[in-house]
């Protein structure tokens, strides 16, 4: 038995890979950020090959780093970006075409068109998910359509689908494997999460051939294994879960009714309902959280698109500030927004509004208003955003949120964390490792070879690093958010015309 388990973190941004020990301390990371490319407005790729090299160096990075060798690992966990889709040939291994990330919009009318059809409910009922270009199989649908040959190939089985967990998985294992876990396969129209297999009425709707398709296997057990080219010898991959799930998991949101928003690229807010499922009544998702082995667990889900992206679009946009980590300090020069609020729809609003038609928009400004304010603005953007997710979610479960778990990297942001739970009015928990996605992956993955006896070993290593109370008064908490809800108003369906 080795003394580590290495996650592999894809991202939307970046590829990381984290050794944790037997205690969840991190041992050693590395990270890469890799191009995104935006060949037209709504439109977001990724180039698969650059994922996969990015995600390889970090690995041998990390284990040279960490001054390890391959025996000292006993697994290998993956998580990644969810819904970016991949197309490649199975029998040279290219992609056909860029990887269209989960944030890309063009797929919107098609999304239409099939609710002109009458198709939400029936996609609803089979997947949890909104008929939206979100997710995986229009995206599919969209390469099989406009990507010379592909359609051709693909009827003649020669081309493979996955997310970026199933690309990860076929690369490392040398072609060998071919799987996603249910949490990713939950993420595509055309899983059904009441059968726990795809589904043949999906794929005959949009018009995919099952042979593109990766094996479902259990997000905790071994998958195959690591080709000894990469760190010497070979190492089982026994976890995969798709990044949100996985950062459930890694904050010991393993429990019915437990609660955790991740600050990243965009906010995945997901609350843990057990083996059991039903549709949300308030456009939240239905989503299957993992499979630990003993079967599906479920959650509720809801997604805000652009988080923890508005401090970089400050940043690299703006250009007001330097570094991410700069808006913190120039947010608390202010006492308040200045009546400024910033609506980040840049491709689009998800949960609860889910509008692909929306765009950014920045109202409330004024001869007085300041850079700082406008920081401010961004900051609270996100937790607002947040909060209407929370009431769906209080409603759907029938219960009021006291805690909320946090991790990603804009957790960090102590002054973001207590607008969040003054606007939500909840106490917010910020653990020791904010890292949870990896560390939700490697969870799994040291589950499945005994590295950890159990899920109640693993519940017991999460510790508080900080706990934000309330302090904002009922008045102006209410005052704030009938103006943000005002300004969501403004920027709503700002393309459908």
């Amino acid at each position: 038995m080795g003394k580590y388990v290495l996650a592999l973190d894809q991202g939307t941004t970046s590829s990381r890979a984290i050794l944790f020990d037997r205690e969840s301390n991190i041992v050693q990371i590395a990270q890469q950020e890799f191009s995104q490319i935006f060949p037209q407005d709504g439109w977001v790729e990724h180039n698969p090959n650059e994922i996969f090299d990015t995600q390889s160096s970090v690995v041998r990075e990390c284990v040279k780093n960490a001054g390890i060798s391959s025996k000292d690992i006993a697994a290998v966990g993956v998580t990644n970006q969810r819904e970016t889709t991949v197309v490649w040939n199975k029998k040279t291994g290219a992609p056909i075409y860029n990887a269209i990330v989960w944030q890309d919009r063009r797929t919107s009318a098609y999304c239409d068109k099939l609710k002109a059809e009458g198709k939400t409910d029936l996609i609803r009922e089979k997947t949890g998910l909104i008929l939206d270009s979100y997710f995986s199989g229009t995206k599919i649908k969209w390469i099989l359509d406009n990507v010379k040959g592909a359609r051709e190939l693909a009827e003649k089985g020669d081309l493979l689908f996955g997310n970026i967990d199933t690309w990860l998985i076929w690369n490392f294992t040398k072609g060998s494997v071919h799987a996603t876990d249910p949490s990713n396969a939950s993420r595509t129209l055309l899983f059904n999460i009441n059968t726990g297999m795809w589904d043949k009425d999906l794929l005959e709707l949009f018009d995919i051939p099952e042979s593109l398709l990766p094996k479902v296997m259990p997000s905790s057990g071994v998958m195959g294994e690591m080709h000894p080219e990469f760190l010497g010898a070979p190492i089982p991959i026994a976890g995969d879960a798709g990044d949100q799930q996985a950062a459930t998991y890694g904050n010991a949101c393993t429990k019915e009714g437990m609660a955790k928003n991740t600050y990243g690229t965009g906010c995945f807010l997901l609350m843990n309902t057990g083996k059991m499922h039903k549709l949300s009544a308030n456009n939240l998702l239905t989503t299957v959280a993992w499979d630990s082995g003993k079967g599906l667990h479920y959650a509720f889900e809801g997604s805000v698109y652009i988080g923890g992206a508005v401090v970089q679009w400050l940043r690299d946009g703006l250009q007001i500030i330097k570094n991410t980590s700069d808006t913190e300090a120039l947010g608390k020069s202010v006492p308040d927004n200045g009546g400024v609020y910033i609506v980040p729809a840049f491709t689009g609003l998800g949960a609860p509004y889910w509008d692909p038609y929306a765009r950014g928009t920045i109202v409330g400004i004024t001869r007085g208003t300041t850079k700082a304010h406008i920081a401010r603005a961004g900051l609270e953007s996100i937790a607002y955003q947040s909060l209407d997710i929370v009431r769906c979610m209080e409603k759907d479960a029938g219960m009021k949120m006291s805690t909320l778990r946090v991790d990603g990297g804009a957790s960090r942001n102590n002054m973001l964390m207590q607008c969040q739970a003054d606007m939500l009015n909840v106490v917010v928990e910020r653990p020791v490792i904010t890292e949870t996605t990896a560390l939700g992956a490697a969870y799994l993955a040291g589950l499945a070879v005994n590295f950890w006896s159990s899920e109640e070993e693993v519940r017991s290593m999460w510790k508080l690093d900080r706990c934000f109370e309330p302090q904002m008064s009922q008045e102006r908490r209410e005052k704030q958010l009938y103006e943000w809800h005002k300004a969501v108003k403004r920027a709503q369906s700002w393309l459908e015309d």
